[in-house]
């Protein structure tokens, strides 16, 4: 109802909610901070760095700090130099914004690249910059991609490396830093892996930031879309974990802002 527009719609806030601006475009980032701030999210991501100093007046903090994108990753070796002075760069800004993270990718297959070649690009890549991420105390965040839904640019990446979470958890156990973490997208999961809830306990202890979206689709987390949302934000709490879990969602309805005041509400266990 329009009445309770203005109202927060968090109460508990026991999951500190974020969201990824990219998702709202074209509403202005300044925009989109102030109606975050009334519904209730903590945080915000995925938005130019300009940005930062105006979101932190608001009173909300950067959840996760960009780097070196999905397309141009660490699997080809070609990318390494690219991809350590992204990653440093990056770790320098979240010590100054006092984020905790900072996402990292696998980047795309090479066509033909062997998949062993690919993951030993992988390991050696992130060890450049592991040992600067645990000097700076802040994690390098893995994020798994579906390779599935070939749609829509952002609902899908056809090409992917890491598009199988359990393989990520074991190339991030391969680093062997408490810093090196993963990124559960909940959507992506539920689209490659599935058994969401039994993988949020399993790897509870190397999962370092959280993604939302419905699946299939990217769209709201309505009852038009397969994953229980309540379900899986208690089990996430039930785990002990205190960081961030992102709204990161592409609007369809009308009205983008009660998309977004709904996806929080239902996060809200």
């Amino acid at each position: 109802p329009k009445a309770d527009a203005g109202l927060p719609v968090v109460k508990n806030g026991r999951i500190r909610q974020s969201i990824m601006g990219w998702c709202f475009k074209p509403m202005p980032i300044e925009q989109l901070a102030q109606h975050c701030r009334a519904i209730g999210l903590v945080a915000m991501e995925g938005i130019g760095r300009e940005y930062y100093p105006a979101v932190r007046d608001l009173g909300l903090k950067i959840s996760l700090v960009g780097s070196h994108g999905f397309q141009r990753g660490v699997c080809d070796a070609e990318q390494h130099d690219y991809c350590e002075k992204t990653l440093r760069e990056a770790i320098d800004v979240a010590v100054a914004v006092d984020c905790p993270s900072v996402i990292t990718f696998t980047g795309m297959l090479k066509p033909g690249q062997d998949r062993d070649e690919a993951e030993r690009n992988c390991i050696a890549g992130w060890k450049r910059v592991i040992g600067y991420a645990e000097e700076k105390k802040i994690n390098l965040c893995l994020e798994h991609l579906n390779t599935r839904d070939d749609t829509h640019p952002m609902k899908g990446h056809p090409g992917y490396f890491g598009d199988d979470v359990d393989h990520c958890v074991r190339m991030i156990e391969q680093i062997g830093s408490p810093r090196m973490k993963l990124l559960f997208d909940i959507y992506h999961v539920q689209i490659m892996n599935g058994d969401v809830i039994r993988r949020i306990r399993q790897y509870k202890d190397v999962i370092g930031h959280y993604h939302t979206a419905g699946v299939p689709g990217r769209g709201e987390l309505d009852d038009k879309q397969e994953v229980n949302y309540p379900a899986v934000m208690q089990a996430i709490l039930d785990t002990g974990y205190e960081g961030f879990v992102a709204q990161e969602f592409i609007p369809t309805w009308a009205d983008p802002i009660a998309a977004l005041r709904h996806a929080a509400g239902v996060c809200d266990v």
